[in-house]
């Protein structure tokens, strides 16, 4: 198959053109690029080496529906990886794709259902699916796309490889993040096997760390210090003053805590309105419970709502 693009809707391609916006024939923007799962990705890959799918994709969505523009499944003879919502929506693109794959199905690359009676659905909303052929030798452009994909996502820094900080990095593993995990101690402190999402660093003293941080990134500080995590905090507030490129700074911590930080950042000459860029605790509010995986939800959900929205006009509420 060809995979020169063109300016249609389908042709664009959300899995090839995963860093850039997606376009309608008439130019009009109409989504934003996916978001894979990095397994199911990696997944698909390797069944494409011997086997045929059609790659379903949410191309547009008016109104509710049960997924975002980029949503996507990959449809095989025998199986789905991924999901486009779920119901009869997803059953029905799988039963389409599958007349696809067998040569049937008129070549339709475009189709849109209406989220209704007929579908035994009332999201109340109307998604449009593209549906593609992908093989083999379509790999490399697919693979270009999921690690576009993985670039884009929102960063993470993540200052403490103890047990909350461990049991954080077990969640934001599954979400749409990138995290950047760092400590000062040099033994064994970061676990074998961390997903390609997760890149670790040992750096001491730490907060020399903060410098080079990407911008954009959203910081959670839970070293095994406080006087390490206080001289986090003052370089985060640093180049927070010099750059503003650090969207949240997220310390954990009781009030207790906070206060005597606070204290001690004013005598280092930070202001309260630059104190005010802290958030101290850290994780949703009504989240009762000290084990690290309850705090490590807590915080996940916090972060979930840093995320920006796409643009007006761009987000289909859940269905």
């Amino acid at each position: 198959m060809s995979l020169n693009l063109s300016r249609s809707a389908f042709a664009a391609r959300p899995w090839k053109d995963a860093g850039r916006d997606l376009f309608s024939p008439a130019g009009r923007l109409v989504g934003r690029p996916l978001v894979c799962w990095e397994s199911t990705g990696r997944a698909l890959l390797a069944r494409l080496v011997d086997e045929r799918a059609v790659l379903v994709s949410v191309r547009q969505v008016e109104g509710s529906g049960p997924r975002e523009v980029g949503a996507w499944m990959a449809v095989f003879a025998d199986g789905l990886l991924g999901t486009i919502g779920g119901g009869q929506i997803e059953h029905e693109a799988a039963a389409h794709a599958r007349r696809l794959l067998g040569g049937g199905g008129g070549g339709e690359t475009l189709r849109r259902f209406a989220l209704g009676p007929s579908l035994g659905q009332c999201c109340g909303g109307v998604v449009h699916l593209g549906f593609e052929r992908v093989a083999a030798e379509d790999r490399a452009a697919l693979a270009e796309g999921f690690d576009a994909a993985v670039r884009a996502r929102m960063p993470v820094a993540l200052f403490g490889g103890g047990h909350v900080g461990r049991a954080i990095v077990d969640v934001l593993a599954t979400l749409p993040v990138r995290v950047h995990w760092l400590d000062s101690r040099d033994e064994d402190v970061f676990p074998a096997g961390l997903p390609p999402t997760v890149q670790a660093e040992h750096s001491d003293p730490v907060q020399a760390a903060v410098p080079t941080l990407e911008a954009g990134s959203h910081v959670l500080i839970m070293s095994f210090s406080h006087a390490e995590d206080l001289d986090i905090v003052a370089a985060c507030l640093k180049r927070q003053r010099e750059r503003a490129d650090l969207p949240f700074i997220g310390l954990i911590g009781s009030k207790t805590k906070w206060a005597t930080f606070r204290h001690r950042l004013e005598a280092r000459g930070f202001s309260a309105a630059e104190l005010a860029h802290i958030t101290c605790p850290i994780g949703v509010p009504g989240v009762v419970g000290k084990e690290p995986q309850v705090i490590a939800v807590a915080v996940a959900a916090q972060l979930m709502q840093q995320r920006r929205p796409p643009a007006a006009g761009r987000h289909a509420k859940p269905g």
